[in-house]
């Protein structure tokens, strides 16, 4: 093989160019990238990026001149246009061609926007690059912002937990009757409800978004028949994968695009990874598509073994983290068990100091480490071993979790 083009200048493009190298190979890498700028990760964007924490060093996998020492060609502010698997190249948006021995498409995901008057307002944002959270930034550090999130997800509730530390005002509207509910379900979405709440944000759930209102510019959000003031509304609904590239190159597509537990996509030497990939998972015997941190970051490495023809599994244990205010955590697990699983917690709930498992038939599908750490290697072992275990021992915090790992 003499080239491997990367599409997609995020976490699992980046990750994928890196483990390429370091799997030995010694040929060409290209990534194109449609932002200007090197690969980067995001969860730092909502987070201590935004807070003013971190810096770019915290967002930037490497710098622009570990590209250049690696060999690895980043071609930034660039699109691909067109994909043929046939003719194993692609076409740019300036009217090149990129040929290629085995293509990885990780063109991420595009965030909703919800069709409601007044949506194209300025004002209405999302928040999904650098430059979103660079504008965000702008206006919430200064203090004195009236934002109004519209969906009570991961990203609305961290960029909510930021702007409340900044002393801005925060209203966050939701649809269902508990945050984060789909994700946690009631019991532990309760508990980031609560803690919201306890920060001064005007959380309302159950409710319904009929229209941005504004002049020149966004002014209020109106919620059942009530004008919620704003002077910035983030849309935070989730996100579409981007595969109208790979849909116009004929690849099977089923939310997001098909791969199998390789990440070989439909057409031969094409593979697929990160936000954008629904891949089949070996242990679940089902796709799953996740747009977690941790699953580009693993997939991109998977990915680069396959390319290479080398033996490649994607099997890893879907994981995500989360800081908002003084609480931290990690969650691992298979979404997809979790819904109908009891929840078992270990610790103090109301201290925010627990270890919450969801458990599907004395088996441990899942769990969430909050505000307690060093443990979630143990709770991926827990979740990995597949036994049955008893809830009491679970439970009990004086009962070593080792212990309890077949």
């Amino acid at each position: 093989m003499d080239h491997m083009l990367i599409v997609g200048g995020g976490l699992a493009g980046g990750t994928a160019a890196e483990a390429l190298r370091d799997e030995g190979f010694e040929g060409d890498i290209t990534i194109v990238a449609a932002e200007p700028r090197p690969p980067y990760q995001r969860p730092p964007l909502s987070k201590g990026y935004l807070a003013g924490n971190e810096g770019t060093d915290a967002v930037f996998l490497h710098p622009s001149e570990w590209y250049d020492e690696h060999g690895i060609r980043v071609r930034a502010g660039v699109s691909v246009t067109a994909l043929d698997p046939s003719a194993h190249r692609v076409e740019l948006d300036d009217g090149t061609l990129e040929r290629y021995d085995a293509v990885l498409l990780a063109t991420g995901a595009t965030p909703r926007m919800l069709p409601l008057p007044g949506h194209d307002l300025p004002g209405v944002v999302t928040l999904r690059r650098i430059d979103d959270s660079d504008a965000l930034a702008a206006r919430l550090r200064e203090g004195g912002t009236r934002l109004v999130v519209i969906g009570a997800g991961w990203i609305g509730m961290e960029v909510a937990a930021t702007a409340r530390g900044f002393g801005n005002e925060v209203a966050i509207v939701e649809r269902d009757a508990v945050p984060l509910a789909l994700a946690l379900g009631t019991e532990m979405g309760e508990v980031f409800r609560a803690l919201h709440l306890e920060h001064g944000v005007d959380l309302r759930t159950s409710v319904g978004v009929e229209r941005i209102v504004g002049d020149e510019r966004a002014e209020g959000v109106v919620v059942d028949g009530d004008t919620l003031p704003a002077d910035l509304v983030l849309v935070g609904v989730g996100a579409t994968p981007n595969t109208a590239l790979a849909e116009e190159a004929g690849l099977d597509i089923l939310n997001g695009i098909l791969t199998d537990a390789a990440l070989r996509t439909s057409a031969p030497d094409v593979y697929a990874a990160g936000d954008v990939a629904n891949a089949f998972h070996p242990v679940l015997q089902r796709h799953l598509r996740s747009e977690h941190w941790a699953n580009a970051l693993n997939a991109g490495k998977v990915a680069a073994r396959s390319m290479l023809g080398k033996p490649a599994s994607f099997d890893d244990i879907p994981y995500f983290y989360t800081d908002q205010y003084d609480l931290g955590m990690e969650l691992s697990g298979y979404a997809p068990l979790m819904a109908e699983a009891e929840v078992v917690v270990r610790g103090d709930v109301g201290a925010r100091e627990f270890i919450a498992f969801w458990v599907d038939g004395g088996r441990v599908v899942a769990g969430m480490n909050v505000n307690v750490w060093k443990v979630n290697k143990k709770v991926q072992a827990l979740i990995r071993s597949g036994e049955r275990i008893d809830l009491d021992l679970l439970r009990d915090p004086d009962v070593p979790l080792d212990s309890l790992i077949p």
